[in-house]
């Protein structure tokens, strides 16, 4: 668990500045931050510089996924020190899984999280879609998650040979995360920036009824979104 209240004099990363969605001002709110991956999303949400708009950040890598991912999360909701926190539940669609009803256990658990107030920040088929938007608009419906990784390094070596994102660690490297928010060369935007662009155009094109046959989307932009100064 990070908990960015107790780490305040660390040198989190700066988002690049945007304007917020909704044009409103924000307010001090309180995060507990959910995921299914132990090691990728926990690692990139820990990059980002703690927000003035946040009072504090915990975030939990926890191996659940989808229904039991929001089950756990629940359970956390209702102690005492997070009875107060926003709720974000971070976590994947899973088309191989051995559960022939992972996608259906999928839609189920974005309906559980919204009935109990929760946000999500989903991904399908899995979170590295979201890294992959930062170097590329895909369009293009499904990608395999087996795709990802290699996808991912072939634009990492085009801009830096050292940097490489390793497919079993799954790990968001500070040196990785930089990359995401350095300028696009032929647009001279935050590669960030431009996820987020990207992200939410592709989700603006489904109705949401189904979400399991929404591929490829992700709303991991939303939570991003949040994390901004």
């Amino acid at each position: 668990m990070i908990n960015y209240k107790d780490n305040r004099t660390r040198n989190y990363r700066r988002s690049p500045s945007l304007e917020r969605m909704d044009g409103s001002i924000p307010q001090k709110i309180k995060l507990l931050i959910i995921c299914e991956g132990k090691n990728t999303e926990p690692s990139y949400f820990k990059q980002f510089r703690y927000p003035a708009t946040i009072e504090t950040i915990d975030i939990e890598g926890t191996g659940y996924n989808t229904v039991s991912l929001v089950e756990y999360a629940e359970k956390r909701k209702q102690e005492a020190k997070y009875q107060h926190h926003k709720v974000w539940c971070v976590f994947d669609a899973d088309p191989k899984a051995h559960d022939p009803n992972q996608l259906v256990h999928f839609n189920n658990a974005i309906k559980k999280a919204e009935a109990l107030g929760f946000n999500v920040a989903y991904s399908h088929q899995a979170f590295e879609y979201w890294l992959i938007l930062h170097f590329e608009d895909h369009q293009g419906g499904p990608m395999h998650r087996d795709l990802y990784a290699a996808k991912i390094n072939k634009y990492l070596k085009a801009i830096d040979s050292k940097v490489v994102y390793d497919k079993d660690r799954k790990e968001v490297s500070e040196s990785f995360f930089n990359i995401m928010l350095a300028a696009d060369p032929k647009t001279h935007e935050s590669r960030q920036v431009l996820a987020l662009k990207r992200a939410k155009k592709i989700y603006s094109q489904y109705d949401h009824q189904n979400p399991a046959k929404e591929e490829s989307s992700t709303t991991v932009f939303k939570l991003v979104w949040e994390l901004f100064e």
